[in-house]
């Protein structure tokens, strides 16, 4: 495998990545950020109060995009199999 082949790989997982946790990570930093906004405006200071609400919003985008990500990670997970004897070869 050249330093070209690797890097490009790396390149690939790192997109995949970013697309698979990407939702995760925004709606529950948006989740979090209207939480903090409640909190800050009715001055309730329970640090446990955004536990419940971000696990929701994850729950539901993984209910939602669950399909999309695990077909996005099996192409990925393939692609990287049937390039396995090139990669070997050269």
């Amino acid at each position: 495998m050249s330093q070209g082949q690797a890097l490009s790989l790396a390149t690939q997982a790192m997109l995949l990545t970013v697309k698979l946790g990407g939702p995760i990570l925004l709606a529950s930093l948006c989740v979090g950020l209207v939480i903090s906004i409640f909190q800050s405006v009715t001055q309730i200071q329970e640090f446990t109060l955004t536990f419940v609400p971000k696990l929701a919003a994850v729950a539901l985008i993984i209910l939602f995009t669950g399909h999309w990500m695990l077909a996005q990670f099996v192409g990925f997970t393939e692609s990287l199999f049937s390039q396995i004897p090139h990669l070997l070869a050269g």
